[in-house]
């Protein structure tokens, strides 16, 4: 069994949901190493999340937006509002949606869906770089 870790910095990107497949894939080549195994991806905020969702239509980006906004309103009716009114509803969301995926490798590859990419959550009106601790387990080929 081989294990790989490495902390990446996600570019900075506006409040919503963004595919951000590529952008991780480039960082980590030492994937195409991996014949059987595992990556987790942990992000290392609370007021962002990751998530595993359609890769293809950015209307779902958009609506998954929509969606926690309703569920969790911005708005003065929280005791935690030290670094604004976004900042309350950002810590919910990230606990709704978690701060860590996993994906299977399988010869190289993660072993998606047909349609699935994994995104960045971010939950603050201010657009900031994210970090992401990448973590491999597997079996490497021969």
């Amino acid at each position: 069994m081989a294990w790989y870790q490495k902390i990446l910095t996600l570019s900075p990107k506006k409040r919503g949901f963004h595919l951000v497949t590529n952008e991780i894939l480039q960082q980590i080549p030492e994937i195409k190493q991996i014949e059987i195994g595992l990556m987790n991806i942990f992000i290392q905020h609370t007021s962002a999340s990751l998530s595993i969702n359609e890769n293809a239509a950015p209307d779902v980006r958009v609506d998954m937006e929509t969606i926690f906004n309703k569920l969790v309103p911005e708005d003065n009716s929280y005791e935690h509002l030290d670094e604004g009114k976004d900042d309350m509803p950002a810590h919910a969301k990230c606990s709704l949606l978690g701060a860590s995926i996993n994906i299977p490798i399988t010869s190289g590859h993660l072993a998606f869906g047909t349609w699935q990419g994994i995104y960045l959550c971010e939950h603050r009106n201010r657009a900031r770089s994210r970090n992401i601790v990448v973590t491999i387990n597997g079996q490497p080929k021969k």
